[in-house]
């Protein structure tokens, strides 16, 4: 997964040492837990090193927050039940899956966002594993860290966010998007590729919608979680925003 995840160029790879960029096949489940682990342990390793200063980029809230914060223990994943439950929602739509978690864990679907498969799906699976609803495992604790953190958030007018998101779907599209979730099929019910870019494209290669229908669903999916992603920023006191 290169051009749908907007990995940086080779130019910006030379210039500047990266981690955490193409280290996991896909074929592997990597979860924000797996992510707070390795990431602290690499963190603790480079500051040890003599670094005073390390910049991580990104926008994804919940690794943000495994970062910041910590997360909850939950319960190891089990990837059997985790591809049935992938396999449902290809059958029957994130409805069904959010309306079991409605029955299992009621705490938990009045707070989710029950259009994002991917935590409907973590949270059932977690039900269903743990015998217990998803919610009890979570305690709200902040752990804490050996370093100063400091979030910067960049920010600039909607209609120019929104026009450059439009853009920028149609540069991954020259780049090869198509050619590469092609070469992806083998792994298509993998939970790496249940995510904006990839999904609209295997529904255009299903030949059940149009390229353009395709092109234009991740514009806007992806509009949307920019708008999320926003929404859940400017609730954080602790921001420093930058206006570009």
């Amino acid at each position: 997964m290169t051009i749908g995840t907007a990995v940086p160029d080779a130019s910006l790879l030379t210039a500047v040492k990266h981690y955490f960029i193409q280290t996991v096949p896909v074929t592997e489940t990597f979860s924000a837990g797996d992510y707070e682990l390795q990431a602290i342990s690499l963190i603790e390793k480079l500051f040890s090193e003599g670094h005073e200063t390390l910049v991580m980029a990104g926008g994804s809230m919940l690794y943000v927050d495994a970062i910041c914060k910590g997360l909850d223990d939950l319960p190891d994943g089990n990837q059997q039940l985790r591809d049935e439950l992938w396999q449902q929602l290809k059958e029957e739509g994130v409805g069904a899956l959010a309306e079991q978690l409605r029955r299992l864990d009621p705490a938990t679907y009045s707070k989710i966002d029950i259009q994002n498969s991917q935590r409907v799906i973590r949270a059932l699976e977690v039900c269903i594993q743990a015998g217990k609803p998803f919610s009890s495992f979570k305690t709200g604790i902040v752990r804490e860290r050996n370093f100063k953190i400091e979030k910067i958030g960049l920010r600039r007018p909607k209609e120019e966010l929104y026009s450059r998101i439009n853009q920028r779907v149609l540069n991954m599209l020259s780049a090869g998007l198509e050619e590469e979730v092609r070469s992806l099929l083998p792994y298509r019910k993998r939970q790496a590729l249940q995510t904006v870019g990839y999904k609209e494209m295997f529904e255009y290669i299903d030949e059940k919608i149009p390229l353009e229908e395709a092109v234009r669903l991740i514009q806007r999916n992806t509009r949307h979680y920019a708008k999320r992603q926003m929404t859940w920023w400017r609730k954080d006191p602790s921001v420093k925003w930058i206006d570009l």
